[in-house]
């Protein structure tokens, strides 16, 4: 129909920015020993295994070989795509354990549950030894919450093992990092360390496709930063490597709905289905067969047309 002769036109107002998070096709695949994890077609769930007895949420539950198997192929029949194993909390204000400790604590869950389940599994920790002992024992890669920062050595083990590492931003020890949480630009200094860290990487001879990195949700970081970090995925997406994030039960949620650990699952149910869908990849979780669902529901909105 054409338009009365003077007729003024209004402008259509813009519509509002979202961020749907990068095109899938951009997300590389990772992988993992003789496994390929297709990241660039789905999100995909990691499941918390803490061999611990002072974790924040399940410290105590899995501190024996049995338990922690049982647990383990609960998770995988659950919808897990990998279990994280961890010897030490490193919850705020958790105190470091020797190394042999760690070891101990792990080691034998890690050859147990890689003989009962048919999952990659991760090692949690930050110290090199300890990642060589777990990869010697049937560990495929390395979740580092130390950031290939805490000890300078996890890089060449990584490397020598040509084992894919989660790089983890953290500032300051699990005893004092939640002292000091204000940063001056919160996005720009992640960025920045992932930048470097992916830099020191490839020149002492880890490859660049053998990192993904995770913000580190909670760990120096203030309950709003938290929030930031979630709705800001995009900019570590758009570094090129996969995207890693732990909100599982944690602080954040408790201080936005005031309710302690037990009381988390549906805000944690919240922060998987926008992580999953502003980028991450990969998410580590307490309750598998709950966040399984969640990134599955939030993948097909997120590729919906």
């Amino acid at each position: 129909m054409s338009r009365p002769s003077g007729e003024s036109v209004r402008p259509r107002p813009e519509r509002p920015t979202t961020h749907a998070g990068p095109d899938p096709g951009t997300v590389p695949d990772l992988r993992i020993g003789d496994r390929v994890l297709a990241l660039s077609r789905r999100t995909h769930i990691l499941g918390i295994l803490n061999v611990t007895p002072d974790s924040f949420y399940d410290g105590g539950r899995y501190t024996d070989v049995e338990s922690a198997v049982r647990r383990a192929e609960r998770m995988a029949a659950e919808g897990a795509d990998g279990i994280d194993i961890g010897g030490e909390s490193t919850r705020p204000g958790s105190r470091p354990v020797p190394e042999e400790e760690e070891k101990a604590r792990i080691l034998p869950v890690i050859r147990a549950v890689a003989a009962a389940v048919d999952l990659p599994i991760s090692v949690d920790t930050r110290r090199a030894g300890v990642a060589e002992a777990a990869l010697r024992n049937g560990a495929d890669w390395i979740n580092d919450v130390g950031g290939l920062t805490d000890d300078p050595a996890m890089i060449d083990v990584a490397a020598r093992f040509d084992a894919a590492v989660i790089v983890m931003h953290k500032r300051g020890s699990p005893e004092s990092m939640q002292k000091n949480t204000a940063y001056a630009d919160l996005i720009g200094e992640l960025t920045r360390f992932f930048s470097e860290t992916l830099d020191k990487a490839v020149r002492a001879g880890l490859p660049a496709d053998r990192l993904v990195f995770d913000p580190g949700i909670g760990f120096g970081k203030s309950a709003e930063d938290c929030f930031r970090l979630i709705r800001r995925l995009d900019a570590f997406t758009a570094l090129g490597r996969p995207v890693c994030v732990g909100p599982s039960r944690k602080s954040f949620i408790g201080a936005a709905l005031q309710v302690p650990e037990a009381g988390r699952l549906h805000g944690t149910a919240s922060a998987v289905a926008l992580a999953a869908f502003l980028g991450a990849r990969l998410i580590r979780v307490h309750d598998v067969a709950e966040m399984a669902h969640v990134a599955r529901i939030a993948d097909r909105i997120r590729l919906s047309e």
